[in-house]
Order: C-alpha cells, then sequence, then structure tokens
C-alpha cells in the first residue's frame, strides 16, 4: 500500500532509530524528532502504518514496535542513507612515526560490515612495520578509541605530543613503555611511559583488491 509523505517520514525513523539502537523509540522521541507537537498525531500514523502492515505493535508495553515489511523504494533509501560512515582521520605510519593529519573526510564501510560501534574511526596504514601481523601498506584500520590498552595489543600511539605511529604495546621496566613493530628488520620504539598517549586500539582491518 502507497504511503503518504509523513507516513514515509515516520517509517524512515522508526526504521533508522532501530538500526542504531535496537529497540524502538518513544511517543516523544518520534515527535521530537519529526518536529510533531501532538502524540495524538504520532499515535495516528502509527495506527496507520500498522493497518498497511508495516509495523506490528505489542499493545501495553513501550518500545514495542516492530518492522514487518518495508517497501523497496523505502529498503533502499534507507539502507542507502544509513551505510555505515566513520571519519577518515588520516594516515599512520607503520615504518617510523608520522604525523596523523586531521581530515575533514569518512570512508563508508557499508561494503565490509554492517555493524556499529561507539568512538571509532579509521586510518590508513603507510609503511611495513606492522606487515608480520598482516597489516600491510596501504591497508585501513578500524580503531576503537582508548586511552587505556593491554600488553600486546595493537594500538595507535602519539609519541611526544606530535607523531602518531602503529605498534604492538608493552609496558618495560623504569616506567618505559615499548612499541614493538611486527617486522624483524625493525628495530621496537623505547620511550618513557609519560611521552606516549594511546590514541586507540585497532579492532578492525579492511583492505580492497
Amino acid at each position: 500500500m502507497a504511503l503518504t509523505k509523513r507516513q514515509k517520514q515516520v517509517l524512515d525513523f522508526l526504521v533508522g532509530f532501530l538500526d542504531k539502537h535496537g529497540y524502538s523509540p518513544s511517543y516523544e522521541e518520534m515527535a521530537k524528532a519529526l518536529r510533531l507537537a501532538s502524540l495524538a498525531t504520532i499515535h495516528k500514523h502509527l495506527t496507520t502504518l500498522e493497518r498497511k502492515g508495516f509495523i506490528r505493535r505489542g499493545h501495553n508495553r513501550s518500545r514495542s514496535i516492530e518492522i514487518v515489511h518495508l517497501p523497496q523504494p523505502v529498503r533502499e533509501e534507507v539502507l542507502g542513507r544509513h551505510a555505515l560512515e566513520l571519519p577518515l582521520a588520516g594516515r599512520i605510519a607503520a615504518g617510523r612515526p608520522l604525523e596523523a593529519v586531521e581530515q575533514r573526510e569518512t570512508i563508508s564501510l557499508g561494503d565490509f560490515t554492517r555493524g556499529r560501534k561507539a568512538r571509532t574511526f579509521v586510518l590508513q596504514v603507510k609503511g611495513d612495520s606492522m606487515r608480520d601481523d598482516h597489516i600491510l601498506d596501504g591497508d585501513y584500520i578500524i580503531v576503537e578509541q582508548t586511552q587505556v590498552a593491554n600488553p600486546g595489543e595493537i594500538v595507535v600511539a602519539l609519541v611526544r605530543g606530535e607523531e602518531a605511529t602503529l605498534k604492538r604495546f608493552y609496558r618495560e621496566a623504569g616506567g618505559r613503555v615499548r612499541l614493538q613493530p611486527a617486522n624483524s628488520e625493525m628495530q621496537p620504539i623505547l620511550v618513557a611511559a609519560n611521552e606516549v598517549n594511546l590514541q586507540g586500539r585497532v579492532v578492525g582491518v579492511l583492505r580492497k583488491y
């Protein structure tokens, strides 16, 4: 059955909210997002969508809206709009420390995954110091922002406040940190712990052929 413009907006919002949060929005959240003053208007639109077979509601239960059916044009538009994109924050050296320059770009991960992870960004690898861990020059790494890491985790580390590098993280005696490359031809970076600020840990690697 055909949808009016407002009904399509309501359905779009429902799909996007469910996709992001994993549960349905409240009437108040819907009214605020769609700039509708009346909750009765939201109720009316939901009743119509349910009657047309697009949604199902669990009566007398909050946040119980389920998507039953999406017409193909709506499905394509919603999936396109909600394709996962993460900020491309710059390029990271895998051979020697290199300043990671912030750029106003994004990289779409729709070709790789539909999952979402809060506080993540993407860096492109330059160099081959992590090749034995199968992270190669030109690869993209997914990084979860964190200032702590367990020994042996692959991290993005800011050295002396200005140089960023991709290495495995280890704590050494005497208050030092070892940033270990995964390449037997390269030496580790040994610095005082207070000269290293962790920017994140690697949670995935992307590669296109």
